[in-house]
């Protein structure tokens, strides 16, 4: 049986323009509408609470997980969770978010978000994980970080094909539309319903 957890990685800043909001507002509509739960950072912040809020509003769950060192600033959100996991630091905090989650989205992010990204994208492409990984391209964001991907496999610091590992979504349809048709997939593979 596959796993309904969708781990979504996004900006905690709560200054952002406000179509970034609206997108996360619309992925997380669309994840609790298709049977799916959230696995996020486990705050009140940014886009990854936009997110997190619509999913429970439409009859998904929220899972937060979050390292201590955090949740003793007073970021955390246990309240709202439905199942809050404190970690000693950033590297268990991911360790657990990649164990709970059978897909990963990446909104529109900082530095951190970046990193987090990355690790999935390279957990993938050593085996050590055959997720869904996708990049929500709200506005263009990641454009960039699309051209700097293709310079690296182009440069031959990653093979030919890498591109296949993440999915380039340009709207919160897209995003969900390739987990759900990633997951038909995956259950004709195993012969598992």
């Amino acid at each position: 049986m596959i796993q309904k957890n969708i781990c979504v990685f996004a900006s905690s800043s709560n200054n952002l323009e406000p179509n970034f909001y609206k997108d996360a507002q619309e992925l997380g509509e669309l994840i609790g509408k298709n049977g799916y739960n959230i696995v996020y950072g486990g705050s009140r912040l940014g886009l990854m609470y936009s997110c997190a809020a619509a999913v429970k509003a439409n009859g998904g769950k929220i899972i937060g997980v979050m390292p201590e060192k955090l949740s003793n600033l007073g970021c955390s959100n246990p309240d709202d969770c439905d199942e809050f996991i404190l970690t000693q630091g950033m590297r268990e905090r991911k360790a657990k978010m990649d164990e709970i989650s059978s897909s990963v989205i990446a909104l529109p992010g900082g530095f951190g978000t970046l990193e987090e990204i990355s690790e999935m994208i390279v957990q993938k492409q050593l085996g050590y994980n055959n997720k869904p990984i996708i990049l929500l391209n709200t506005n263009g964001f990641y454009n960039n970080l699309i051209s700097f991907f293709d310079d690296i496999i182009q440069n031959n610091f990653a093979k030919s094909g890498t591109e296949n590992l993440y999915y380039i979504a340009q709207n919160p349809f897209d995003a969900i539309q390739y987990i759900l048709s990633y997951d038909v997939q995956k259950v004709a593979f195993s012969g598992k319903f």
